[in-house]
């Protein structure tokens, strides 16, 4: 498991080759059969009401993971989960469960800045995303652009893991020239947590 200390100094941790190209590429088997049965759906923004589908801002498809299915997926939430009780351990976040997705961008597609904690969004403390793009290039463009001082740029490498606080790092994801997968997530606190 990586040190968590530049999470909780800096806001934010980038930990290359956290997966393995071996189960990368399953991953990446995973998501195609999924696609396949048409499990995937274009993406919203906001929250309840005004939660709406706008390509503008948001261009991804999503297909939440709440059950795995196959092998990959088991090995991928165990790892997963292993990291949740490192952040408790290593940073006493107390955070409890992750809520997770994969996301597929397809080329053109870009995600316009915003923070992933809302006052519907309360719950979520630190959010993770993980690269599936076995052979990614710079020209591809689809970089995830985070607001931090200095401003950082994390290639969509596979097997890369991103991780930063949700309430206080905005962040984009730039247009992308390839399709660009990548599994999001938040490792959340329960409701009542934040008020007591």
């Amino acid at each position: 498991m990586p040190d968590l200390t530049e999470l909780l100094e800096r806001g934010y941790l980038i930990v290359p080759a956290f997966l393995d190209a071996g189960l990368v590429q399953e991953l990446q088997l995973a998501i195609d059969l999924r696609d396949s049965r048409g499990e995937f759906r274009a993406a919203a923004v906001g929250a309840g009401v005004a939660r709406t589908v706008r390509p503008s801002v948001r261009g991804d498809r999503i297909q939440w993971l709440d059950r795995p299915q196959g092998p990959a997926e088991s090995q991928l939430l165990e790892r997963l989960e292993t990291l949740r009780l490192a952040l408790n351990e290593q940073g006493g976040l107390g955070v409890f469960d992750l809520e997770c997705h994969y996301a597929m961008y397809p080329p053109g597609a870009r995600y316009a800045r915003h923070l992933d904690r809302s006052a519907a969004g309360a719950e979520r403390i630190v959010s993770v995303v993980l690269y599936l793009n076995p052979q990614w290039q710079d020209s591809d463009g689809g970089q995830l652009r985070l607001y931090s001082n200095p401003v950082v740029e994390v290639a969509p490498c596979g097997g890369t893991l991103v991780l930063f606080m949700s309430e206080s790092l905005e962040h984009e994801v730039l247009e992308t020239r390839a399709e660009r997968r990548s599994l999001t997530g938040w490792y959340r606190r329960r409701a009542r947590q934040l008020n007591g």
